[in-house]
């Protein structure tokens, strides 16, 4: 066996893999996203493969089925709702971490074969706004510039974007250049994150607060005459721009929330700095005004030529890891496949004699909210969601479920049986995991890549692109699904690019229409376009020519405006939702492995101090909006500013029961790009006193609890074992809120008078799970301690009764993980610390944190600064 070379499943960044034959996973030194490094999340990868409840076969109401039965099921229910409803009454709901060739084939039965638009994907939560924006000022959905542009930028600017923690590869390369050139680092954002401990400048910019900032800007620079004049005549719209702009400058700091000291400080080093990247990301593109905020950046970028050449330009990055591939194929409901237009004619007739079809869908279908709100209203009849968990990652997650429920057939294709959503579908289809797919990506920088499969595929599974064409297939197009593998879809996908292309769409990949299969196998790494007779281009723009019908950029007069929903009195705080460093989505792969749940093991609400009252770190607390409520553990802390609120987005019925923030986001979306308003829900907290505490062990794979009033159920793996932490602000809770083992005979001890409860599940004279509960001014049992004991598979009665009495030796609490790569605790350092360690190279050379991937350098900076304030 040999070196496989691969891509990363999670981020945007598109880091090179390389696994060896013992199955170790690396950073690949030659690929030119990451060149060797990996995040904590990245190096675990290999700790994910065996994941428990994988969905081996497919399963009808439950009942495994074989693969036939299962795709003629599919086939017969589209073939019955299209028959009496119509194409519009059936969909498919795609995913980032589809791969194209996925992608290609599904967008083809859709809005080729089917004949409807509703073909639409999660890309919609993360980077809608950025296509929308795109379009509008470029002509086509095309990010300009490299990732190289940030070691090569005198400033960069940071707006949105926890970059330490969701981009950690991407902030380790820009953290490397501010060392080597002095590169300054501008960071606007309203929470002050890990991103923030390297800013030369943090501007806590009010929610809603972009448009204004940078359109401020803008009459900054025209003002201060640093419009570039010769590129002036590559754009149209500046003088619209600048009086809409000047329309709102009176209220400027109001809007933004900054002081005029701030914003002219900010202001004048863009002025004076030729070279300056803007990296944007979900705190721009999450938002009802998401597609203006994107062209106010790119706006100041147009009218000043920082744009096309080395460090310089605006930058997309981008939240899953093939959101651009999928975008390239028509992954969006208002797209067409090779950056095709569905609202135009000609577009539209192009692929249809392409695909050798009478007709494809001439309007756009339902985007991601007006999706789910259709089949809540009984408009969508068979809908199939693949790779993709909508009842966590979609807002008013409320309005998901119903839809779920009344849609006469859902089908989801995934790799686990036991997600929100799987376990509400009438058809589970097992999909290839990480690992088990072939096909290619494309990251933030527009390069494609080629995630290969190192494992075979479990008995029973099957790649996405099989399935789709096999319905297909059933549905009487099998001239168009006749591909006999990935190698097959992508070179008609390549052809495609370049089919009647003219230039006017840039992307174009047709020098690799011809591509065989060995050479599909060995591809590297290249950038978007690579016409046919022409080499990759990775830089665009520098000649100042646009895909417009003129050749001309837009630069697109924007407005500021308030988010949907703004606070009231019945809900006087914002909810701001974010993502956590070393877990990723809803937790189905990073959320089994134990080291990344050690550095925040619970899901947390942070509230800034001014908004706490009588509210304690730990305790606690419901957060409350029009649309639903979660159960959070309080953190009181001023990274946010007051009136303000944040909780990370990871936590679902499996990982947090009660935690999940869906159903309380705002389901508002931008009019233009239909992205919903995630960073903006106004809501209220009230704190919940905690009365009962309980700790659950499970020998088996995790289950999922049900829910309970006013109860939080937190799931961590640990030393082989589950663990479950209880707290509920009831003294006793519902039994049935706890998911003990079917088939064993339980033994049972209840101290009525001290209000405690135990119990041991045992098969087979094994003991299988331990629960303790107890009220909360009173000691569990340490966990780490029962584990210890379950791994010895105590058979002795007496042993048992131990078990069950809890008496143990108790441990010191464990200290939480801040270096994921080497397992250094917060403990460890703090004594390096005291030791004498005081800057992140010392800590470095003692303990070896921060000098993996570097997602921990933040706070260690942080712990650094903190422990010199104390010892002041």
């Amino acid at each position: 066996m040999s070196v496989t070379r691969t891509t990363c499943p999670y981020c945007g960044v598109g880091c090179g893999v390389t696994i060896d034959p013992s199955g170790q996973v690396t950073g690949d030194r030659d690929h030119p996203a990451n060149f060797g490094r990996l995040c904590s999340k990245g190096s675990a990868l290999g700790e994910t493969l065996a994941l428990p409840n994988r969905l081996l076969s497919p399963r009808l109401h439950g009942k495994a089925i074989g693969w036939d039965a299962a795709l003629d099921e599919v086939a017969a229910r589209f073939a019955d709702a299209i028959a009496q409803h119509g194409p519009d009454s059936v969909a498919i709901y795609g995913s980032g971490q589809l791969l194209t060739e996925d992608y290609y084939v599904a967008n083809k039965l859709m809005k080729g074969c089917i004949g409807t638009g509703n073909m639409d994907t999660n890309s919609r939560l993360c980077m809608a706004s950025t296509v929308a924006g795109q379009k509008r000022a470029f002509g086509g959905d095309i990010v300009p510039g490299q990732y190289e542009d940030l070691e090569q930028a005198d400033l960069v600017v940071l707006v949105g974007s926890n970059t330490a923690w969701c981009h950690p590869v991407l902030y380790q390369r820009l953290i490397a250049a501010k060392q080597k050139r002095g590169t300054r680092i501008v960071v606007i954002d309203p929470r002050r994150t890990a991103t923030t401990e390297d800013a030369t400048l943090h501007l806590a910019v009010k929610p809603g607060g972009d448009v204004a900032l940078f359109n401020g800007l803008l009459i900054y620079l025209i003002d201060h005459l640093q419009t570039n004049h010769l590129f002036n005549s590559s754009v149209t719209g500046l003088a619209a721009a600048e009086e809409m702009a000047r329309a709102h400058l009176r209220t400027l700091e109001r809007d933004t929330g900054l002081s005029q000291a701030e914003l002219y400080l900010f202001y004048d080093w863009f002025a004076r700095t030729e070279k300056v990247v803007t990296v944007f990301s979900q705190g721009v593109n999450q938002s009802s005004a998401g597609t203006d905020k994107v062209n106010a950046i790119i706006n100041v970028h147009l009218a000043t030529g920082r744009i096309g050449r080395p460090g310089m330009g605006p930058l997309s990055a981008t939240g899953q890891p093939n959101a651009m591939g999928g975008r390239e194929v028509g992954g969006l409901a208002n797209q067409l496949a090779a950056h095709l237009d569905i609202d135009g004619t000609a577009d539209r007739d192009l692929l249809a004699r392409f695909w050798k079809l009478p007709r494809v869908a001439d309007k756009p279908g339902l985007k991601a909210v007006d999706l789910f709100t259709a089949a809540a209203d009984g408009k969508i009849q068979a809908l199939w969601i693949m790779a993709t968990n909508p009842m966590v990652s979609l807002p008013d997650a409320d309005v998901v479920r119903r839809a779920l429920e009344r849609c006469p057939f859902v089908i989801v294709s995934d790799i686990v049986a036991d997600s929100d959503t799987a376990r509400r579908a009438h058809l589970l289809l097992p999909a290839a995991g990480w690992g088990e797919k072939d096909g290619t990506v494309t990251n933030s920088e527009r390069r494609i890549s080629r995630q290969r499969a190192f494992r075979s595929l479990p008995d029973g599974v099957k790649p996405d692109w099989w399935a789709i064409c096999e319905v297909g297939k059933r549905l009487g197009f099998s001239e168009q699904f006749a591909f006999q593998g990935p190698a097959d879809i992508f070179r008609e996908h390549a052809a495609l690019s370049g089919f009647e292309n003219d230039g006017r769409r840039v992307f174009d990949i047709s020098a690799l229409d011809g591509i065989t299969a060995a050479d599909y196998e060995g591809l590297k790494p290249f950038c978007w376009p690579w016409r046919k007779g022409e080499q990759p281009t990775a830089r665009l723009f520098a000649d100042g020519r646009f895909p417009t019908p003129d050749g001309k950029a837009r630069i697109v007069p924007v407005a500021p405006r308030p988010p949907v929903h703004t606070p009231r009195k019945k809900r006087p705080l914002i909810l701001n939702t974010a993502r956590l460093r070393d877990q990723w989505h809803t937790m189905t792969r990073t959320g089994i492995v134990e080291r990344l749940g050690q550095h925040r093991p619970v899901p947390q609400l942070h509230i800034h101090p001014d908004d706490a009252g009588d509210i304690q770190s730990g305790q606690l607390v419901e957060v409350t909006s029009d649309w639903g409520r979660a159960l959070l553990i309080a953190d009181i802390t001023a990274d946010g500013r007051a009136g303000e609120v944040a909780a990370m987005m990871h936590w679902t019925a499996a990982t947090g029961s009660g935690a999940e923030i869906g159903p309380v986001v705002n389901p508002a979306v931008d009019p233009v790009s239909g992205q919903p308003e995630l960073k903006h829900t106004p809501v209220s907290i009230k704190p919940l006193a905690t009365r009962w505490q309980g700790l659950l062990i499970l020998r088996d794979p995790p289950v999922t609890p049900p829910k309970a009033a006013e109860t939080l159920i937190v799931r961590q793996p640990m030393e082989g074992a589950w663990v479950y932490r209880l707290t509920a602000s009831q003294y006793a809770a519902d039994p049935s809120t706890i998911p003990a083992p079917s088939g064993a005979e339980f033994v049972s001890a209840v101290d009525r008078t001290r209000g405690k409860i135990r119990w041991a599940a045992i098969r087979n004279g094994q003991v299988e799970a331990l629960f303790f509960a107890a009220p909360a001014d009173q000691k569990l049992p340490d966990a780490e301690a029962l584990i210890a004991l379950l791994a010895l598979n105590p058979s002795d009665p007496d042993m048992q009764a131990s078990l069950l009495a809890g008496r143990l030796t108790q441990t010191a609490p464990r200290s939480p993980q801040i270096c994921i790569c080497f397992g250094i605790t917060q403990e460890q350092i703090e004594t390096a610390i005291a030791g004498g360690c005081q800057t992140t190279e010392a800590l470095g050379a003692k303990l070896r944190c921060g000098t993996n991937c570097g997602s921990c350098l933040p706070e260690l900076k942080e712990m650094i600064r903190h422990a010199a304030i104390v010892h002041a």
